[in-house]
Parts: structure tokens; C-alpha cells; sequence
């Protein structure tokens, strides 16, 4: 039992260091130069609900999404790495 506790503690620091040197990394141009924000092109499509249980789905308009190179999302943003892989976006109505 000693062990586990131990073992989960320093899980816990492990995580909280790498999320706060990400965003330091966010906040500080940290290499320099760097550009923390990237944009990602989204295509959204809306799922609305019909009467007979089934879905219709209606394409919208490619939008431009603001994005953070980081591993989490900082400042409302998510990361650019997670946008380039969603790129297609469900819209339920």
C-alpha cells in the first residue's frame, strides 16, 4: 500500500511539471522566435435530429481555427496537434 501511494504522488507531480512547463512554453516565446498560435482549417457539419429517428447531416462553411502549440489547451484554444487530427467537426442540433 506504501508503494502505490508513493507510486500515484509521483504520477502526480510528473503531471502537474509537464503541464506547467506547457504553459510556460505558451506564455514565454520559449525557443525564441516561435510562434505559440497556429490556425487549423475545420469543416463543420450539422446532425439534425428527424422525426423518424433518423439524422440528416448539413454541411456548413470551412471556418479557420485558432490553435496553441502545446500538448494541453491554454487561453481557450485548443492544441494545434489535437485540431489537425478533428478536422471534420460534428455540430448536434
Amino acid at each position: 500500500m506504501k508503494y502505490v501511494r508513493r507510486t500515484l504522488v509521483g504520477i502526480v507531480l510528473v503531471l502537474a511539471v509537464v503541464y506547467v512547463g506547457d504553459d510556460l512554453a505558451a506564455r514565454l516565446p520559449i525557443p525564441r522566435g516561435r510562434n505559440p498560435y497556429g490556425t487549423v482549417r475545420v469543416r463543420r457539419y450539422y446532425a439534425v435530429p428527424l422525426k423518424d429517428q433518423k439524422t440528416e447531416f448539413i454541411p456548413g462553411d470551412a471556418q479557420t481555427a485558432t490553435c496553441v502549440h502545446c500538448l494541453f489547451p491554454h487561453f481557450g484554444y485548443s492544441p494545434c496537434w489535437y485540431l489537425e487530427r478533428h478536422q471534420v467537426q460534428r455540430i448536434n442540433e
